[in-house]
């Protein structure tokens, strides 16, 4: 009976740690890009263009300024998906900057590569959508 009950104590202490182990080991599976590739639609012309934005930069495409916050690609392994969150403003033809505060933001938000409906940008001239994410 003292086995038994020794045993048990030491499965109660060795599992806290493995567990603990088990945690640590526990990474991600992609680091986060630097380079976002979108795809953009003028739907008035019916014109596509592709466009790298390096994080954190803005992008000018028509009237839309893009600017990447974040995004991350799947390992090839896995279920292949790109995860980017940005903002999208509108500029008035009046204006040159960007105004945040007057409400100039049409988008704020993540969109995925395989479902670009998920999250759209709504809008009468324009589509984005991303392509892929590079490091």
């Amino acid at each position: 009976m003292t086995v038994i009950k020794r045993l048990l104590i030491c499965g109660l202490l060795v599992l806290p740690l493995a567990s603990a182990s088990a945690q640590e080991r526990t990474e991600l599976s992609s680091l986060p890009g630097n380079v976002l590739v979108m795809r953009g639609l003028d739907k008035v012309t019916a014109r596509t263009e592709d466009f790298e934005i390096r994080i954190g930069e803005e992008y000018r495409f028509g009237s839309l300024t893009i600017l990447p916050r974040y995004c991350r690609e799947r390992p090839p392994e896995e279920t292949p998906e790109i995860f980017v969150f940005v903002e999208i403003f509108e500029h008035r033809p009046d204006t040159r900057e960007i105004d945040e505060d007057n409400g100039d933001r049409i988008f704020s938000g993540w969109m995925f590569s395989s479902n670009p409906a998920l999250n759209p940008l709504e809008h009468p001239v324009y589509d984005v959508w991303p392509i892929d994410c590079r490091t």
